[in-house]
């Protein structure tokens, strides 16, 4: 009906009407390519340094860099959103995206020095629901955090419809919801970390939601929060949850104001259910690279040092990147 009516008006001021309402709806352009979903998908990525001010600035406190890339593929418009992950000892990643709850898996390709040098092998396929059908709409499909407990089942959780859901191996089998912190949280400030904890129980996970509170949780059971855990500074939110070899709990607050831009602090607490020291961390602030950093994950190197991944969630947005970053760091004794 309306598009008979403008073509009713006289050509220049049709033209005219049609340039305001391309200016009032524009959107960001995303890569001009289908949405593959299954197949496998190139990926581009480029090296990025610590510190584009200082190219010889190697660390962070005690954490020595150890490469970054920008991660993005011309051939699907979906390798976007990317807010959490999970990083296996043979170099496998996992990863969930907030917009669209796609599961996407991929493999880190290291360098003769094991630097981080790239990621190969990426492949995308929905997350289903409990009708066993892919999650549609923004109020189903804000994953947040992910986790693979020992047994390979997958966790994933949710904001807006806020759940914790368990999803076998494949994936391939309708998910089954466990337990949740039971508090009120806003549509988009809810559980954004998740981490399985296998050095505690089998079947024991941590929850942690934005405004920074923490719970500990048993599928089937209920979840208890645990307090004199560090809280966000005063303008920070909890991004992430990831756990160390030995049970240590790292926690991600980040923080993003227009004036000062993205800024990160990563925290380790050994013992978080009981003593709850703090033995490390760091943070990144402009100048050196940082963004919307959602995921952190931990893999044990073979004479105990620790590396450290850090995946950015770039919103869909052209002025934001998808950024993987990699850190060492020798755990005190």
């Amino acid at each position: 009906m309306k598009l008979r009516r403008w073509m009713a008006i006289p050509g220049v001021l049709a033209a005219v009407v049609l340039s305001l309402a391309a200016c009032f709806t524009a959107r960001p352009q995303l890569p001009a390519a289908p949405v593959r979903v299954g197949a496998s998908v190139a990926i581009q990525s480029a090296p990025v340094m610590l510190d584009p001010s200082d190219p010889n600035r190697t660390s962070a406190g005690d954490f020595t860099y150890a490469g970054g890339i920008t991660v993005s593929s011309s051939e699907t418009s979906r390798l976007h959103g990317l807010s959490d992950l999970v990083v296996d000892a043979d170099g496998q990643v996992l990863s969930v995206s907030d917009d669209g709850a796609d599961l996407f898996t991929g493999r880190l390709a290291l360098d003769g020095n094991g630097r981080l040098v790239g990621l190969t092998d990426g492949a995308l396929r929905p997350l289903t629901g409990l009708d066993a059908q892919p999650l549609q709409g923004k109020f189903q499909t804000d994953a947040e955090g992910i986790t693979r407990l020992g047994n390979g089942e997958i966790l994933v959780s949710f904001e807006r419809e806020h759940r914790v859901w368990r999803y076998a191996p494949s994936t391939n089998r309708p998910p089954k919801p466990v337990a949740m912190p039971d508090v009120p949280m806003a549509d988009n400030d809810g559980m954004e970390g998740l981490a399985a904890a296998p050095t505690v129980v089998a079947d024991g996970y941590w929850v942690g939601v934005q405004p920074g509170g923490i719970w500990f949780c048993r599928l089937n059971l209920s979840c208890e929060e645990k307090t004199g855990l560090p809280a966000p500074p005063a303008g920070y939110r909890l991004s992430s949850l990831t756990t160390g070899p030995r049970g240590e709990l790292i926690i991600l607050h980040h923080s993003y104001t227009p004036a000062t831009g993205s800024r990160i602090i990563v925290t380790v607490v050994r013992d978080p259910l009981g003593a709850k020291r703090v033995v490390g961390g760091f943070a990144l602030v402009p100048p050196m690279t940082v963004d919307n950093f959602e995921g952190v994950a931990v893999v044990a190197k073979p004479d105990g040092d620790w590396r450290i991944y850090l995946l950015s969630d770039d919103n869909f947005s052209p002025s934001q990147r998808t950024l993987l970053l990699a850190f060492d760091w020798t755990p005190p004794k």
